[in-house]
């Protein structure tokens, strides 16, 4: 599935390999760094942290109404977090409940240890309103962008092909006001490259959903761009795209 992912960044099947190897390299390091990631280790991932826009994040802070940050899988997108966090902005974040209770209780603790409030994914009604609470209390909502588990989300075009991205990020932007920045992390050596991009513009014009719809395109093609930075850091192994089934 990697394989077939990378064909689609890069172009076609010419280094796809190559690149879906390095791919299940970098996940393992994100999973090690995720065992190894705690409270006190916060200045150290900060020290060997490179930041990029956190101006905007600064902005928008003072200016009181909260912020929302898209993410692709890309590195270890957990250690954006203290960033944000080191500069006054607390961060909460949406989380798959899994199956195992074990699994999600482990995560939901590792991430309190960066300074991420978890919300976990129960019911939608329920989840937008805690994160439009946020938002109103001038947080940062962190929401992955790149995989529509639902199977609800909005249809966009991503690296040349129809699929679904979810509709959180656009509609939560729509309803509370919030900027809503594309943001990339990046493995660099050992340490990480965090890249805030400009907010996406919002949609004035057409009915709820076609604004949702155009703001989601155009935060397709800035998550294009993030990952085409390093591609090789991009975690998706699952199915993302129709044509992938089966």
């Amino acid at each position: 599935m990697s394989r077939r992912h990378m064909s689609r960044v890069l172009g076609g099947e010419a280094g796809a390999e190559r690149a879906a190897r390095r791919v299940m390299e970098s996940y393992g390091r994100y999973f090690a760094e995720a065992l190894w990631a705690r409270a006190d280790k916060a200045p150290s991932i900060l020290a060997k942290t490179e930041v990029e826009g956190l101006e905007m994040v600064e902005s928008a802070r003072d200016a009181g109404g909260g912020m929302i940050f898209a993410l692709p899988h890309l590195g270890n997108w957990e250690a954006a977090a203290p960033v944000a966090v080191n500069v006054g902005v607390p961060v909460v974040a949406v989380a798959e409940r899994l199956a195992n209770t074990r699994i999600t209780d482990w995560f939901t603790s590792m991430r309190a240890e960066l300074g991420i409030e978890v919300v976990l994914a129960t019911g939608r009604l329920e989840v937008m309103r805690r994160l439009e609470g946020a938002i109103a209390a001038n947080k940062a909502v962190a929401l992955l962008a790149d995989r529509d588990l639902s199977g609800r989300g909005v249809e966009v075009e991503l690296f040349g092909e129809r699929t679904t991205i979810p509709a959180g990020p656009a509609t939560l932007a729509l309803k509370t006001e919030a900027p809503l920045f594309p943001v990339g992390a990046y493995f660099t050596g050992d340490g990480h490259r965090v890249v805030v991009r400009p907010p996406i513009a919002v949609a004035e014009s057409g009915s709820r959903t076609e604004r949702v719809r155009v703001m989601s395109q155009a935060l397709a093609s800035e998550l294009e761009e993030l990952i085409r930075e390093a591609p090789d850091q991009w975690h998706i192994l699952q199915p993302n795209w129709p044509s992938d089934e089966g």
